[in-house]
């Protein structure tokens, strides 16, 4: 079923084939429900500094870090980056502003797919852009035992952050795998450039208003319409990765 979109995937990046170990999973609008409050929090921060936006660019930014986004916006704005002060200080009311907001859920289909990927043998890290401790303190209450203790990559540990594919790179190093071995799970156009990137089977999950084709454009091997739909073609999908090479071809 999925075949030309790994002929298309393993052509590209020059593979045999693709052996998955390790799945990297992005967390905001892919574990949780969770980009409409940071959108709000980003808007109301970002028009109280004087800085014109819209709400909707800031799904396109899902997958930066919080200093990154606040000096794109203030060399977009003003020409100059942001100080370390302004970086700290903005992310701070940002942070204040999500938190203000009604707790988000879990995605829907989620809690399936990171089971899913367990039961399959398959080695899990979380991957994200944030550093709020808000969400990432919930991951072991809300997926009990599908994320071991330090497989994840957060803002903090890193220097470039998303479409940069250093998040990645490193959660491949923390689950001693090579890029061909790994899937990525992401929602966001720069996320998912971020995974192509590191070299990984990349899958895009449309659960916001970003169109599919933009997630194609950014390298997604294949984009699904929601995360239930995607936890469903799992099996299936995974099978089709291991018996698909481009010596079949």
């Amino acid at each position: 079923m999925y075949r030309s979109n790994i002929i298309n995937f393993l052509q590209r990046h020059h593979y045999q084939r693709v052996t998955p170990r390790a799945a990297l999973i992005d967390m905001d609008g892919t574990l949780y429900d969770s980009m409409k409050n940071h959108t709000a929090s980003w808007y109301r921060l970002i028009s109280e500094a004087g800085i014109p936006c819209t709400r909707d660019e800031f799904y396109l930014y899902e997958g930066r870090t919080g200093a990154s986004t606040i000096n794109y916006l203030i060399n977009r704005a003003w020409g100059r980056d942001a100080t370390d002060e302004e970086k700290a200080e903005l992310y701070h009311r940002k942070t204040l502003y999500f938190n203000e907001l009604p707790p988000v859920q879990p995605m829907p289909g989620a809690l399936e797919m990171v089971s899913l990927f367990k039961e399959m043998g398959l080695k899990r890290v979380l991957v994200t852009g944030s550093g709020q401790n808000s969400l990432l303190s919930r991951i072991d209450t809300d997926f009990p035992g599908l994320f071991e203790p330090g497989m994840r990559i957060t803002s903090r540990d890193v220097t470039h952050g998303k479409p940069h594919p250093e998040p990645f790179i490193r959660a491949m190093q923390l689950a001693h795998v090579s890029p061909s071995q790994c899937i990525v799970m992401e929602n966001a156009p720069l996320g998912v450039e971020a995974g192509d990137n590191a070299g990984a089977f990349t899958i895009g999950v449309t659960t916001g208003p970003i169109p599919v084709e933009e997630m194609e454009r950014a390298g997604a091997a294949i984009v699904f319409p929601s995360m239930e739909a995607c936890a469903e073609a799992l099996p299936s999908l995974i099978l089709s990765l291991f018996t698909t090479s481009i010596d079949a071809v």
